[in-house]
């Protein structure tokens, strides 16, 4: 039997294979076409301080290998999740993280301070390609000051597991990873999407509501693998990989630049069960090349 356990920080995963913030809702959504409790862990949608409508549609559009969303982090708040989710999630043995996002520093550390105290959290992954709107709407995570100073805040109200989601749309996005590294992560994950515009040509407007929107999908995984690649080379702690991964192939692909976890997003809308077959795959794949411990392939290109 393969020993497929990896660890992030504290955090144990019974297997690499998680599922990324926005493509599974709070888990429960996908009950009934996957048994939960078979994944490492899964992360619940982007979560703030207060109700968020969202954007205006239209806010999603496919693309060749892969779709532009513009969603805009909907969701009821942080307070709705403690109270309404929570409750329903909390008993699933597969770890849940939830994915913070806010527009101050501020915001935050209050979603993180009351996130805290839930048993079932063991970590949290901080989205900080969000824009900072004391700072004329920059994301946060497009400079290495403003990922520290993120990182630095979180770290001070969230004792458990803490991942940084990493931007791509930077220019040297191991400068980022490392500022992140240095106030406290205990792991960063990478890439968030990319950022892309599609326009209808027989109209000769953009698809998209707010004409640009995040790159997803098959499209962004060469970008993905080498950034996860570079990354692992440039930080200490455990790195996850993410972007366009299809299949179990793409999950080894991500772990052998140097990903210690994979996580399936726009894959989960094809076909539901896309992370459970990763898994399948993986123990497969060890199989087949004699590997007791996936972590012995990790960074092994």
């Amino acid at each position: 039997m393969v020993n497929l356990n990896v660890n992030i920080g504290n955090l144990s995963l019974k297997n690499p294979a998680l599922t990324a913030s926005g493509t599974f809702g709070y888990g429960e959504e996908f009950s009934d076409f996957i048994d939960l409790n078979k994944l490492g862990g899964f992360i619940v949608k982007g979560t703030t301080i207060n109700h968020r409508e969202g954007n205006p549609y239209p806010r999603m559009i496919e693309t060749p290998s892969g779709m532009l969303n513009a969603v805009g982090l909907q969701n009821k708040g942080v307070d709705y999740f403690i109270n309404q989710i929570y409750p329903r999630i909390s008993d699933i043995e597969s770890e849940i993280i939830v994915n913070v996002s806010g527009a101050s520093i501020g915001d935050y550390v209050a979603v993180c301070e009351k996130l805290a105290p839930l048993d079932k959290i063991n970590a949290i992954e901080v989205n900080i390609s969000c824009p900072n709107v004391k700072q004329g709407g920059m994301a946060f995570g497009t400079t290495a000051n403003g990922a520290a100073q993120v990182t630095k805040a979180v770290r001070a109200a969230f004792p458990k597991t803490l991942i940084v989601k990493l931007s791509p749309n930077v220019t040297d996005i191991t400068e980022i990873a490392r500022a992140a590294e240095s106030e406290g992560a205990d792991s960063v994950s990478l890439i968030n999407t990319m950022l892309g515009m599609a326009i209808d040509v027989e109209k000769r407007r953009p698809y998209l509501s707010t004409i640009t929107g995040g790159l997803s999908g098959a499209a962004v995984r060469p970008v993905a693998v080498r950034m996860v690649w570079q990354v692992a080379k440039a930080v200490q702690i455990p790195v996850i990989g993410l972007g366009g991964i299809m299949n179990g192939r793409d999950a080894i692909e991500f772990m052998l630049a140097g990903a210690t976890a994979i996580e399936v997003g726009t894959a989960n809308f094809i076909d539901p069960s896309t992370t459970i077959k990763i898994i399948d795959f993986m123990n497969e794949y060890c199989d087949r090349h004699g590997i007791k411990d996936i972590n012995e392939i990790i960074g092994q290109i």
